[in-house]
């Protein structure tokens, strides 16, 4: 994981140039693997020709692969415990030459954590602007509820039970299907979902029941607006005045999972009232620094209502790549560096394909359910990249040994039913 070859130059000739004297360190605190954000955020700035660093699994994780990837750097404690993940930051930045580095979350936990304690961090890190209560507060979804309810921002209709017989007067209130989100999805077990698509009442009250197992509650239950009028995302960058200086809207055509994940397949489209709104709703909950919102359109009454808002970099922000390659994670290292980031250049109609995901959906489809629709070639695609293979290469070995263990641990359940 060190070693790694100097950055090649920008095949897109990105401008203003981004100053490689300030080196970046990756804070990801999610086990996940297949995070393709953290290895989009190494090629983006490693190409211009900064020092990444990463705190990465282990050598198995397949963003280690990169060319890009100057160093990775051991596993972190959990933000739970604080003093250790700080200790291990210190230990990390010292190593660090030419630092203090530019210290970059990738998740929730590590905004939270970030701003936080952006004044302990200060001495081997530049953090992004933040007020220190400010992601915890939009992260968790019950107060982000509240917070819509004080502010008048349109939100689906929601209920945070407290006991199971307002679970029954919320089902009834807000009818089935019914979205269920935990309200801190950062401190759930590995294995749960963090929003769940739910069609019986008793499997809502499973839910309701399960918090007592961990602390990433209470359960918010909200009204599920049908997809029809699609759903839309927001990325930005805002500074410490809060003005955006660089943002883009995306049309998610393919999320994973269905109808409550991440953006699979999406698109850069010219949507000024999402942009508008996301602006305005991202000021009034005085969030600064990087910001992924999601948006889904009531068919009902026309009007973007807010699902969530990640108070970080959204795992898919390399679909907003303007016309000279700048993007977000440019954008941040800009301002960061003084460097000034120049207004955006917009590439409406550019396209980005999770790949390993898209294909799990298309394998794993229903035959009721038909096939995928076709998609149109992907301007990127969140592994694949001719100039850096390996991660491809190793995601899609480990992708299918992954598969292998399934179908076998499903036969075996299978032969083992009476």
């Amino acid at each position: 994981m060190t070693g790694t070859p100097a950055a090649a130059p920008d095949p897109r000739g990105a401008r203003p140039d981004l100053d490689p004297g300030l080196p970046v360190l990756l804070l990801r605190t999610d086990h996940n693997h297949f995070h393709h954000g953290t290895l989009g955020a190494i090629r983006s700035l490693g190409r211009a020709g900064v020092r990444v660093h990463a705190i990465l699994e282990s050598r198995r994780n397949p963003v280690s692969r990169s060319r890009y990837l100057h160093r990775g750097h051991p596993w972190a404690p959990p933000p739970q415990r604080p003093s250790a993940l700080l200790g291990h930051l210190r230990m990390i930045g010292e190593r660090i030459p030419g630092g203090p580095a530019l210290l970059l979350p990738m998740d929730d936990a590590g905004a939270i954590f970030a701003a936080e304690y952006a004044d302990a961090l200060a001495q081997h890190f530049v953090v992004p602007p933040q007020d220190p209560d400010v992601p915890r507060r939009v992260a968790d979804k019950a107060r982000l509820l509240a917070a819509c309810e004080e502010h008048g921002i349109p939100a689906p209709q929601a209920r945070v039970p407290a006991t199971p017989g307002e679970v029954d007067d919320a089902v009834k209130a807000l009818d089935l299907p019914i979205i269920a989100k935990w309200a801190r999805p950062w401190l759930l077990p590995r294995g749960l979902r963090s929003t769940t698509l739910v069609h019986d009442a008793a499997d809502v009250h499973r839910l309701f029941a399960s918090a007592a197992g961990h602390d990433a509650g209470p359960l918010v239950l909200q009204r599920r607006i049908p997809p029809d009028g699609g759903d839309w995302f927001f990325q930005g960058y805002f500074d410490a005045a809060h003005t955006c200086l660089y943002g883009g809207v995306g049309r998610k055509h393919l999320a994973h999972p269905p109808q409550a994940g991440h953006t699979v397949a999406g698109e850069w489209v010219d949507n000024p009232e999402v942009h508008d709104l996301a602006v305005r709703v991202a000021r009034l909950l005085g969030c600064r620094g990087l910001v992924d919102l999601d948006f889904r359109r009531d068919p009902a009454t026309g009007d973007y209502r807010l699902l969530d808002f990640n108070p970080r970099i959204g795992a898919q922000f390399r679909l907003f790549t303007d016309a000279r390659g700048l993007d977000l994670a440019r954008a941040l290292h800009l301002d960061r560096s003084g460097r000034g980031v120049p207004p955006a250049r917009p590439v409406i109609g550019r396209n980005l394909l999770v790949e390993n995901h898209y294909l799990r959906q298309a394998i794993g489809r229903r035959p009721r359910t038909g096939a995928l629709r076709p998609l149109r070639a992907a301007d990127e695609l969140a592994w694949y990249a001719g100039d850096d293979l390996r991660p491809f290469l190793a995601m899609g070995r480990q992708s299918a040994l992954r598969a292998a263990e399934r179908f076998r641990d499903a036969h075996r359940d299978r032969s083992s039913r009476p």
